[in-house]
């Protein structure tokens, strides 16, 4: 039977990263992960991630969750420097 973590090992996006956009579109475990992998092939869908993260941290800033704010700030220093194309204005 494939686990969780076979899945996560077959995407793009590390589990942090999944989570992260997982927690945003309220769902979880393999559900998160096909939506962060389906993201990321759509157009302009690394650009959204980010979004979804930086979105995450103003949030977590705005409730004074400094931990989880500093948490998903380490998660998007990741996710951007292994997705260059998910910068804003990068070339598709």
């Amino acid at each position: 039977m494939i686990s969780l973590d076979d899945i996560v090992d077959m995407c793009s996006l590390t589990r942090e990263e999944i989570d992260a956009v997982g927690a945003h579109e309220h769902v979880e475990g393999v559900n998160a992960a096909a939506l962060a992998e389906y993201m990321m092939h759509a157009p302009h869908g690394p650009q959204h991630v980010q979004q979804i993260i930086c979105e995450d941290i103003r949030a977590a800033l705005r409730a004074d969750d400094l931990a989880q704010a500093r948490k998903l700030f380490a998660v998007l220093h990741h996710y951007l420097s292994a997705h260059p194309e998910a910068v804003r204005g990068a070339e598709p």
